[in-house]
């Protein structure tokens, strides 16, 4: 069975997209932990990130870093923090998070009610700053 990560790139399950290319995407976690919270996720579903090939390894945190520069604009947090946890859903997923310290990445401070329409405010937001940026061939239109 599909994990849900590859039933949102397939359209199957909606997703706020930032970033689409042939390898990766890139979409607003609907449970967001801080304002700007997103996921990078390869196309290509695999469980454990260190299983994936090293060149699609390399590739998501090319994105990841593209990304991470347009939340660092929007943001007021004091960093634009990198995880990989790898326990929640078996797909392989970069978390890139406005924080101002590592206690804020406590999954307990997901919002659990995210309003979809904030969620949508802020996709639009980076999908505008990573076009400012430069890197426009790869962002969906709104």
């Amino acid at each position: 069975m599909s994990s849900i990560f590859t039933r949102i790139i397939n359209g199957e399950i909606p997703g706020r997209f930032v970033w689409r290319d042939s390898e990766c995407v890139a979409f607003m976690d609907i449970q967001p932990i801080s304002r700007g919270h997103l996921l990078v996720v390869p196309r290509q579903e695999t469980d454990r990130w260190h299983d994936l090939p090293p060149q699609t390894a390399a590739h998501l945190f090319a994105v990841a870093h593209k990304i991470a520069a347009a939340l660092d604009q929007l943001s007021e947090r004091s960093r634009v923090g990198l995880m990989i946890a790898g326990f929640d859903v078996p797909h392989t997923h970069i978390h890139l998070m406005p924080a101002d310290s590592m206690a804020q990445f406590d999954p307990k401070n997901a919002d659990k009610n995210a309003r979809p329409e904030d969620l949508d405010a802020m996709a639009r937001k980076i999908r505008d700053a990573l076009r400012a940026l430069g890197h426009g061939a790869n962002v969906p239109e709104d």
